[in-house]
């Protein structure tokens, strides 16, 4: 009995899982029947890699042909398995040899002629292969820069099924990918754009320095979005590893450049105030995409007029802020996306947002509604809250102004110091340190403690709190060149609890 087989990956989330394509040729009416749990999309492959075989030249053969995809209990969804269902009934039908095919992975969608076109998630099934030790894999060649990322696998790029079955005979060689250079992220503007504010730009550095979350709230017109718009400017690149993670969710959102897919800068995302919870967190239909919080992993996620945006979305944010990770549950199953990412919130102060708040005209009760969407565990996980006042002058003064590039130094140096501090611990960023932690290995002296445990004993921080206030008091000593925070970083750190507060 004529039996085929071929490779292919399955992604979930970020992760991916080999899947094993066999074909069968059996006696009866010719017709195709796809069993392994497939999606609607892989069920309308069946006509897909039928007309791509026959129109590339290639004989289909004539009887009962049978796909079966294993793991059978995994949900197979989408159409990156084309190319592998191609080759299999191939080698099934005895049309091509089977020494190349048993090594190798195959990723792409089939055209009616033909053509393999590039899917979504082909940098994290390039790793799944690799990781379940297959020497080569084939990608569609639009994508065959995003697949060369991937060291330790051979990677081969092909633009047409007759290439690949080409190939597979012994033939002609496929594409390879070339070198790659980094490019860098695209400039969002200098920090000595903005004027004045030099509370807010020294809340700025520590946010960048630290990780941490911010909160700037002021009247409309002051300066909140093009500072929390700077922030990338501040932020060092991303280190290889990282920049490998991030570009695999982006990979998954389909949104990579064609021609430099490799992300070395970290996101910003700014999603408009009527965002879901479905475009924030992720989901949707069938295959859980990444949300928001996701593409803005190592990176900055900026919400704007955070007042307006539906309750229900800013406390979905809770989870992912406290974990830094997204697990979405689908009945078959639950998708992974990493979320760590640096929260930025902008608000008015209330609903008429006048320029000086003596000109207000809500109600008392509308100020404190208005902000209330704000919820405690909330502004609970917000690190940095600041209240920005509007110049009286000096807005069109000639002074030089300090840029992104020197701040950007000092922030690179913090940086360092805590990656050295925290490199047993596996984490880069005072942010990422456990509470507990702090509280026992880097135990800070009872005079720097004394403030947070006076707040504590009068109900005014919660432990939640306390423990990122410390965190604060790490990255102002970062930032200073000292060795372990003093009673006066500590003080800092809780005045950016405090002044911010709404």
């Amino acid at each position: 009995m004529p039996l085929g087989r071929a490779y292919s990956v399955a992604v979930t989330g970020v992760d991916g899982q080999l899947v094993e394509i066999e074909a069968d040729i059996g006696q009866g009416l010719p017709s195709v029947h796809l069993v392994g749990r497939p999606d609607t999309t892989l069920q309308e492959s069946r006509d897909r890699v039928r007309a791509a075989v026959t129109n590339s030249g290639e004989k289909w053969p004539d009887g009962r042909v049978i796909l079966a995809l294993s793991p059978a209990t995994l949900p197979k969804i989408g159409s990156v398995y084309d190319l592998a269902l191609a080759a299999a009934v191939l080698d099934a039908a005895g049309l091509i040899p089977s020494q190349r095919l048993e090594h190798t992975v195959l990723l792409g969608e089939l055209a009616l002629d033909g053509r393999i076109r590039r899917v979504r998630g082909i940098l994290p099934a390039v790793i799944a292969a690799r990781n379940a030790g297959h020497a080569t894999v084939v990608v569609p060649h639009a994508a065959l820069a995003e697949a060369g990322l991937v060291d330790g696998v051979r990677v081969l790029g092909a633009s047409t099924l007759i290439e690949l079955v080409d190939w597979l005979r012994g033939g002609g060689e496929l594409a390879l990918p070339e070198p790659m250079e980094a490019v860098p992220g695209p400039c969002a503007g200098d920090l000595s754009e903005v004027v004045g504010q030099d509370e807010a730009r020294w809340a700025l550095e520590v946010a960048a320095a630290g990780g941490h979350h911010l909160l700037l709230t002021g009247p409309p017109g002051i300066g909140k979005t093009m500072l929390a718009q700077r922030l990338p400017s501040l932020l060092p690149p991303l280190r290889q590893r990282d920049s490998l993670e991030v570009t695999a969710i982006h990979s998954v959102a389909g949104t990579l450049s064609d021609d430099h897919p490799l992300i070395t800068a970290p996101p910003f995302v700014a999603p408009h105030h009527s965002a879901s919870v479905a475009s924030m967190i992720g989901g949707g239909s069938g295959s859980a995409r990444p949300g928001a919080v996701s593409c803005a992993h190592r990176g900055v996620l900026f919400l704007d007029e955070c007042a307006e945006i539906s309750a229900k979305v800013l406390e979905a944010l809770r989870t992912p802020l406290e974990e830094g990770e997204v697990r979405i549950a689908r009945r078959d199953g639950v998708a992974r996306y990493p979320a760590r990412f640096q929260l930025v919130l902008a608000a008015n102060p209330c609903p008429c947002a006048p320029a000086r708040d003596i000109d207000c005209i809500c109600a008392p009760l509308a100020r404190r509604r208005y902000l209330g969407k704000l919820s405690g565990p909330l502004m609970d996980r917000i690190d940095l809250a600041v209240q920005m006042h509007a110049q009286a002058a000096g807005a069109f003064n000639s002074e030089e102004v300090e840029g992104s590039e020197s701040v950007r130094a000092r922030v690179t140096a913090a940086r360092s110091a805590a990656q050295t501090r925290w490199a047993t611990l596996g984490m880069s960023t005072n942010a990422e340190v456990p509470g507990h932690v702090l509280r026992q290995q880097f135990r800070l002296s009872r005079e720097a403690l004394a403030p947070v445990e006076n707040a504590l004993r009068h109900g005014r921080m919660s432990a939640r709190g306390a423990d990122r206030a410390i965190r604060v008091a790490w990255t102002v000593c970062d930032l200073r060149g000292g060795d372990v925070p003093t009673p006066q970083d500590v003080l800092q750190a809780l005045s950016f609890r405090q002044r911010g507060a709404v």
